[in-house]
């Protein structure tokens, strides 16, 4: 399941320095397509299809990102937005509470007037896509040092972030590509006021738990209807998915419209090492350890381990998606692959005395990888709710007062309203688990750091790990969504007075946050310079029409229903209802396999032949979870929710053999609504 969890997906992405760049010629189904490049040529010879303009424009306006990581779509022409039920957990988790667990026991809204007001979500219609390559580049000038290169580049794309929101109005956003071999300006509507309308129990959107959790076949089903509203009422939708009723073929040519969160498949040789042998057996560390702390804090009772779910399933989620990511790089097939297209590139690039400098380029990331490995475990990441929003309450009132050209690209003013709304948040919080969660990460800072570390010293200010965290949680007042507001507000005076314990700890840590941001931020942008020589590299010997990495802006994959064969046995292209209660009686007698009573109450209404979830051979990573399916008439007939074992590795590699797409069918999904939930209003309403 691709959870991308806000929080966390910002963490991990930040354990890496290195910039998404161009990939190789796709093959088969491969690519993740920009919708301003889609690859005509290839659907029309394969497939026998050619996208129009008008085609490709309704599902792009009618595709939706989540802020917390994920992927959506409008489903009606009032607002109805439809994602997974793992992408809204996030939600589902701020709106419950000890008396009303809608994360784990759904919800319902049979009006408007029920419908529950997300605290802080940030949905996402991208509107416009622009080319602003030419004046991103011609501001950062080759002889430039390296830090003024990183200030040149972010203030070029502050002031393009700036002109477009004001002219327009929009959320607008540069978007690195090919390496910095190509910039993107992204002009999004944004949708605050979201509104929640269905979720299902957890039990079914989760049914066989972490043990099915990137498996095949599942019986899933994993989605969540919300509404967005406009100035009080429900929202006027142009562009929305219809909703297909018909089943299904083996072979059907599909298309996945969402935002898929991080590939590194421009890679060197060097980079897929670093990460092989020292970036991700850290990452994995840590995972391990905050899943470990979470599982430790909800055996305390049935309320802590309510508080702790949703972070626990987050961290067990990438855990198990790493260990996917980790055992692909662990394939000697793998990496000799890889090895053997380096060595053609530069075999071509070697031909060509005009592309040298590309060549340096890959020693350059070598070099880059080995300062890397020297950083590792030396990041200051207290990661817990309340230091987050003390770090981000230090850092914003001291970038507001500089010029736009030397702020953290976080801190620009066209993206402040989008900060405030999180820093802001009336979710709750919770001071057992943040103090436990905090008493955890300062005892790793301890062991990786060394506990004489001059930071470690601020930091625990002579005390225990224990001791300390209950200090820093007992005294602060960041709670209180009010007084994060006085001290903003206060600006750099009110902070720099301030004695909440919070407070004072990013305050005196923030000296070498700084610092080592700055080395990261160097190492990033001579890596990025160093990809952007290859990308051109690549676009001069293979030419253009392929498509960058992944970055979480809208893409277009494709593919066909198709199964595949695992361990000498060949896997149907899909699953059915009826197929969903059987899975339940082989696994009696474990908790995950239970099936919600409203499932068992609707089991004779059902349709036991109605395909449930289906696999498919479209290209899809982390941040594709919510992303919806449609068929050549660009009809709803599936919805993204996770990929399978083999698709793990797919950061770095695609091959379609065995790497699959899952998704919950459409007509699963209404089946669903009008038999097992009695949603019959909420039905009248899809796709119209």
């Amino acid at each position: 399941m691709f959870r991308n969890k806000s929080s966390l997906w910002g963490f991990l992405l930040s354990l890496s320095t290195a910039t998404a760049a161009v990939v190789g010629s796709a093959r088969a189904d491969e690519g993740m397509w920009l919708f301003n490049q889609l690859p005509i040529e290839q659907l029309k010879s394969k497939h026998g299809f050619e996208p129009t303009p008008q085609w490709a424009d309704h599902l792009m306006k009618s595709s939706v990102r989540f802020n917390v990581g994920g992927s959506a779509s409008f489903i009606s022409s009032n607002g109805l937005v439809l994602t997974n039920h793992h992408v809204a957990s996030d939600t589902l988790y701020k709106l419950s509470s000890e008396k009303a667990n809608y994360l784990e026991n759904g919800f319902l809204a049979k009006s408007y007037d029920e419908e529950l007001k997300a605290p802080d979500l940030e949905l996402n219609q991208l509107v416009e896509i622009i080319d602003v390559t030419d004046k991103v580049t011609a501001a950062v000038k080759p002889e430039m040092p390296t830090s003024e290169a990183v200030a040149a580049r972010r203030a070029v794309i502050d002031e393009i972030s700036k002109e477009s929101l004001k002219s327009t109005g929009l959320r607008s956003d540069v978007v690195t590509l090919f390496g910095g071999g190509r910039y993107h300006l992204y002009r999004y509507k944004k949708y605050t006021d979201v509104r929640l309308v269905w979720a299902p129990e957890a039990s079914i959107a989760f049914f066989g738990g972490d043990a099915d959790n990137f498996e095949y076949p599942r019986f899933n089903l994993d989605a969540t209807i919300f509404r967005v509203y406009e100035n009080g009422q429900p929202a006027k939708i142009d562009h929305y998915l219809k909703w297909s009723d018909k089943a299904l073929a083996e072979g059907e040519l599909i298309f996945v419209s969402g935002n898929p969160g991080r590939t590194n498949r421009i890679y060197t040789m060097a980079a897929l090492q670093f990460q092989r042998d020292k970036r991700m057996p850290y990452t994995l560390n840590m995972l391990r350890r905050r899943e470990i702390a979470l599982q430790q804090f909800g055996l305390r009772g049935v309320e802590n381990a309510r508080r702790a779910k949703d972070d626990l399933f987050s961290v067990q989620n990438s855990r198990k998606a790493y260990l996917g990511m980790l055992g692909g790089l662990q394939d000697p097939a793998v990496m000799k692959s890889k090895q053997q297209a380096e060595e053609e590139l530069l075999k071509a690039i070697k031909a060509d005395k005009s592309l040298a400098g590309a060549a340096d380029a890959f020693t350059a990331v070598a070099e880059i990888q080995q300062q890397q490995a020297a950083l590792l475990g030396k990041s200051i990441n207290l990661n817990t709710h309340l230091y987050g929003i003390a770090k981000q309450i230090v850092e914003l009132v001291e970038e507001e007062q500089k010029p736009a050209r030397d702020r953290l690209p976080e801190y620009s003013d066209a993206g402040r309203e989008s900060l405030e709304q999180q820093l802001f948040s009336e979710a709750p919080l919770y001071a057992d688990l943040e103090t436990h969660l905090m008493a955890d990460a300062l005892s790793m800072m301890l062991e990786n750091r060394g506990a004489d570390d001059p930071v470690c010293q601020k930091a625990m200010m002579g005390k225990g790990p224990v001791d300390r965290a209950a200090e820093l949680i007992g005294g602060t007042k960041l709670m209180d969504v009010a007084a994060r507001r006085v001290l903003v507000k206060g600006g750099k005076a009110a902070v720099a007075a301030s004695d909440d314990p919070m407070i004072v700890l990013a305050r005196t840590l923030d000296a070498d946050i700084r610092s080592y941001r700055k080395m990261t931020d160097d190492l990033a942008e001579k890596e990025k310079q160093a990809y952007a020589k290859i990308a051109e590299a690549m676009f001069k010997t293979r030419g253009t029409s392929t498509y960058p990495d992944a970055t979480f802006t809208l893409r277009l994959a494709f593919g066909v229903v198709k199964g595949y064969e695992q361990a000498g046995q060949q896997l149907p292209p899909w699953t059915t209802l009826g197929g969903t209660y059987a899975h339940e009686s082989a696994h009696v007698g474990q908790k995950d396999f239970v099936l919600p009573e409203s499932w068992k109450k609707a089991k004779a209404k059902l349709n036991p032949e109605m395909n449930f979830n289906f696999v498919s051979s479209a290209d899809i990573i982390g941040g594709n979870s919510g992303s919806p399916v449609v068929n050549r008439s660009g009809e709803l007939v599936g919805l993204i929710f996770d990929g399978n074992l083999q698709s793990l590795p797919a950061n770095y590699i695609f091959d379609d053999r065995q790497m699959r797409a899952t998704s919950v069918s459409s007509q699963a999904i209404k089946h669903a609504l009008e038999y097992v939930y009695d949603a019959r209003g909420l039905v009248d309403q899809l796709g119209k």
